[in-house]
Formats: C-alpha cells, structure tokens, sequence
C-alpha cells in the first residue's frame, strides 16, 4: 500500500518550477499517488497537463470559493491578496469543469467561504457550489471541499444533494463538526504540520480512525514552519499517526490505504 496526499498545489508558482525534484522527492519518500486540486480553469489546464505527463499525478479540477465570486468582490471593491491574472466569471469555470469532468480524479477543491467572501455573496457563490457537486454526483467523481467559517452550511447542502463520496480539506471547524462531519459518512484529510497544530492533532487521534486521509496542501501546512510543504511530507503525519494510534507505522498505512481505497474505488 503506498503513501497518498489528497491535496497538493503542484502548479504552484512556489513548486511548479522544481516540479521533477518535488516529484522525485515523493517517489523517494514512498508515494505513489499525489492528487493535484485546481482552482479556476487556468489552473485546472495546468494540472491536467501535468497528470497527463506523469501518473504520479492525478488530476481534481475544481473552482476556488473566492474565485467564484472573484469579479463581484473587485466590483464591491474588496481586496483580495491572491488573484489570478486572468478573470473568469463562475459560469465560464463551471463550464469548464462539465467538459473535462470525465478525466478528473476527483472534482475540487470546491466550497464555501466566509471569511474572504461577504454575506452579501453567499448566495451566489453556493450557486457554483451546487453546480459543481452536482457535476461530480453526476460523473460518480469524489469531490474535495474547502470551505471556511461556512462549514456547517456546506455540510447543510452536500447532505441535501446526496453527496457521499467527499473529502474535506484541512477542516477548520470544531472538532464537534469534524465528528459529525465523520459520522455523515464523509472523509477529513490531515495535513503535514499536524505535530505543530494543536486542532489538526486532535482530529487525527479522536477521529474514526476509517475517516482520515493524508494531505499536504503543499507549498503550505509544512511539518516546519516557513518552509515550503511537498508531498513527501505526508510520511511524517503517517508516523504520527502511528504515534497517536499505538500501532505500528505499517499498521497505519494500511488503515489510511484502504480509507483512500474506500472514497476513491482504487488503491494509493
């Protein structure tokens, strides 16, 4: 069984440059399987070149919650501090999803926010929301959720949808949340600075053990900070684990193996 990250950033500017030693250093470190998650149809043109180029990769096309509403923030003068240089509209973004879902792993990351985003948008950006579960129901495809300070709403309309086959992405809600968030059926993926994180490290010793999956969200949530993340780091979340759950690091590899497995019908 080999080592996975749900989620990485590949195309990065911080990592796309070095992308065959970020590469190589996975190998190396035992994984076998890095899904890279887009964040608007500029993005999402990258990662899928880069699956197509190395099977290492595997390839979620989604729509960043910001970038949803992106063009309506700017027009309510709302700053933003990571902006694509080109401004696509959610319909355009959705639409390229629908006509590459068919070779997407998964569909992500996709969510809500209500940090960046104003009340004033929510209802718009649950609009692509919806749009964008529907597509991965629809296509039998997992989808990967970020979503912040609107995590109960999120878990509100994926219930309602039907979706089941869902991971979410370095939750930062309560651990009360995360717990029915696991109970709901759903996954929670653990990023690499889990030892550092007091949140992150609770989650991974009181969640279902079946519920949790390995992430990075490389270049970010590195086990060091102010270094940048990579996927290979997510063998030291799985000693930790190991760690937190008393067995043996291959005992926990198992575990999280058939967790990946489970949610996405093939082994890491």
């Amino acid at each position: 069984m080999g080592l996975f990250d749900v989620h990485a950033h590949l195309t990065h500017p911080k990592l796309a440059p070095q992308i065959d030693q970020v590469l190589a250093h996975a190998r190396a470190a035992g994984v076998t399987t890095i899904i890279s998650n887009g964040l608007h149809p500029e993005d999402n043109e990258a990662v899928r070149l880069l699956a197509l180029r190395d099977p290492l990769v595997k390839p979620a096309f989604g729509l960043y919650p910001v970038d949803a509403v992106l063009p309506e923030m700017r027009a309510l003068g709302i700053a933003y501090p990571r902006e694509s240089e080109v401004e696509h509209d959610a319909q355009t973004s959705v639409r390229w999803v629908r006509d590459h879902v068919e070779q997407a792993f998964a569909v992500g990351e996709i969510g809500l926010d209500g940090y960046w985003v104003p009340e004033p948008l929510w209802e718009l950006q649950e609009q692509s929301f919806r749009a964008l579960v529907a597509l991965a129901i629809e296509a039998d495809k997992p989808v990967i959720i970020h979503t912040r300070k609107r995590e109960r709403r999120a878990l509100e309309i994926l219930q309602e949808m039907g979706a089941r086959r869902v991971n979410w992405h370095c939750f930062g809600g309560k651990l009360k949340l995360a717990r029915a968030i696991a109970e709901a059926g759903h996954w929670l993926s653990i990023p690499a600075n889990a030892r550092r994180s007091e949140s992150f490290a609770r989650m991974l010793a009181t969640l279902p053990r079946a519920k949790i999956l390995l992430e990075t969200d490389c270049p970010y949530l590195g086990p060091e900070r102010d270094h940048d993340n990579e996927p290979a780091n997510v063998q030291h979340t799985l000693r930790y684990a190991a760690e937190l759950w008393g067995v043996s690091e291959d005992d926990a590899l198992q575990q999280l193996g058939r967790n990946f497995s489970t949610l996405f019908g093939v082994a890491p």
